[in-house]
């Protein structure tokens, strides 16, 4: 977002109680991930993924698979891109806002793994580095349990 573009400092319940439902309800496979929203912020967003079984990659090490980890970066570029979006239509209902992502898709994605996914859990965040009228910019990180940085990445998304 433009460091012109004042944020809210936080969103109404509905749209939060909304934009959860859709993240973790309404889209299957980050109910199978197991992906669950920890805070939502017009400027940054936060995960929790717990490790499970059948997420696992490499049964030797009991280590996360990194489809796991890419797709579940790849679902927190476009949550943060959700909650700019939010941010920047705040003029309107919650119920609005809402519908704007029908069109939200990814353009491009980049992972870089950096260490083992090991864990009993992992802990994820994505900002919007931009939030252009067509294409929206994004960083994502995805930490351990223990706040250690296991991978990285970056995507853009279609927005309109």
């Amino acid at each position: 977002m433009s460091k012109h573009t004042a944020l809210p400092e936080a969103f109404e319940p509905a749209f939060v109680n909304g934009l959860k439902a859709i993240f973790e309800e309404k889209i299957p496979f980050n109910r199978i991930l197991g992906l669950h929203i920890t805070e939502l912020r017009p400027d940054r967003v936060t995960g929790r993924i717990d490790m499970q079984p059948h997420l696992v990659g490499t049964f030797s090490q009991n280590r996360l698979h990194g489809g796991v980890i890419s797709a579940a970066l790849d679902a927190m570029g476009g949550l943060a891109c959700m909650a700019a979006i939010g941010a920047r239509h705040m003029d309107t209902p919650p119920e609005h806002r809402l519908q704007r992502f029908a069109k939200l898709g990814t353009i491009d994605l980049r992972i870089d793994y950096l260490r083992p996914g090991i864990g009993e859990h992992f802990e994820l965040s994505a900002e919007v580095l931009r939030l252009g009228s067509r294409v929206a910019s994004t960083r994502m990180a995805f930490c351990g349990a223990d706040g250690k940085l296991l991978s990285v990445g970056s995507g853009a998304y279609i927005v309109s």
